[in-house]
């Protein structure tokens, strides 16, 4: 391990993708993630790689999209209002099947909201803001070292199943600065050489055992179409019922052969818990003190942390649901995680909403209270 460090969530972002290979980043300053390209730009250059910053979010998004396809791991970082115009290029991305990371540190919306407040209001823009039917990998730390930890396991995701994936904070997240000690050395996945030649029949898009392909990197020798038209092995567009249905499946089947591996979760004092709080994010650590302190008022109550979004957690809350009386999802946002959980609940505990989103984030009391309240309700 290397020497402990006083150490920001977004400079925590930083860190991990220069440790999993990013060497592309191109951005637009905004709050609250400024900080990640301010690191960036500082980074990079030590490490061989290069930092442009765009003259708007789009131009960032098309930017690092180019740079992939040419072989480069490549990051971009943003807030609510850029992430909503990158969408048509993250639909791009999953269709081209470009590997990117896109992170966005979340504040409170809708349009400029209230740029330096914190909020977790993108989740459902993170999994349906681009256009059609797409798979989408979106992973939400709690802390500063595990900021630095997703962010290494979303450049490795995206370079594994070749998909843009969303590092999805929140301002909590971002400014919080924490003691940390981050790792010498992380595993990285390299991304994956074509396994034939031009002269052997080389197709980009053709799918691996996987369901992934091989697309050669751009200037390496091989022909490569890309296009955001649905298309076959070759890249160009065919437009066959057939030829379009096997993509679109493809395209969440790569994701879904993966089942639970990258489904992230954490449990505490859930052994004999009765009643459940589930949160993810800068919430989640307001929430394990709120179910601390419940525990010390005898309430047997625990807490399970979501820190992958998407795909969600259904078999993990399927199984809460059979345990527990009653499910607490404590949310910065006016409620879209929580009909998640209703979802995957399917009816076996009463699964109720604490939202917050009036500029602050919870305090304890504020999810004790709500604890309180539903345990009430289910034991009347």
């Amino acid at each position: 391990m290397s020497k402990a460090r006083l150490m920001q969530g977004n400079e925590a972002c930083a860190e991990g993708a220069i440790a999993a290979g990013v060497r592309f980043f191109a951005g637009y300053p905004i709050t609250p993630s400024t900080e990640i390209a301010e690191t960036m730009a500082k980074l990079l250059p030590q490490y061989g790689g290069k930092f442009i910053q765009m003259e708007d979010e789009i131009g960032s998004m098309g930017a690092i999209l180019g740079a992939s396809l040419a072989g480069l791991k490549s990051m971009d970082a943003t807030s609510g209002p850029g992430f909503s115009l990158k969408q048509e290029l993250i639909g791009y991305a999953a269709c081209a099947e470009i590997p990117c990371v896109l992170v966005n540190v979340q504040r409170v919306g809708p349009s400029t909201g209230q740029p330096t407040a914190p909020s977790q209001a993108d989740v459902m823009q993170v999994r349906w803001g681009t256009h059609g039917d797409h798979p989408m990998i979106a992973l939400a730390p709690w802390s500063v070292r595990e900021t630095y930890d997703a962010t290494v396991m979303a450049v490795n995701y995206s370079e594994r199943f070749r998909t843009p994936v969303i590092l999805l904070m929140d301002e909590i997240i971002g400014h919080l600065r924490e003691k940390v000690e981050l790792p010498d050395s992380v595993e990285v996945y390299e991304r994956r050489k074509p396994k034939k030649t031009r002269a052997e029949g080389y197709e980009p898009y053709a799918p691996d055992e996987d369901l992934v392909p091989n697309v050669a990197d751009f200037g390496k020798g091989y022909h490569i179409h890309v296009t955001g038209l649905l298309h076959d092995a070759t890249g160009f567009p065919v437009g066959s019922p057939k030829v379009t249905e096997e993509s679109i499946r493809r395209l969440h089947e790569k994701i879904a052969c993966a089942g639970e591996e990258i489904i992230h979760t954490e449990e505490y004092f859930m052994e004999d818990a009765e009643y459940a709080v589930v949160a993810f994010g800068g919430t989640a650590r307001t929430a394990y003190e709120a179910v601390r302190n419940a525990r010390g008022a005898g309430k047997k109550v625990g807490l399970l942390r979501l820190m992958t979004i998407w795909p969600f957690a259904d078999k993990v809350i399927e199984k809460l649901a059979a345990k527990v009386k009653g499910i607490l999802v404590a949310e910065l946002n006016y409620g879209q995680v929580v009909h998640e959980v209703r979802r995957a609940a399917q009816g076996k505990c009463l699964v109720e909403l604490c939202g917050k989103y009036n500029m602050k984030s919870f305090e304890p009391k504020e999810i004790e209270a709500a604890i309180d309240e539903m345990c009430a309700r289910r034991d009347a």
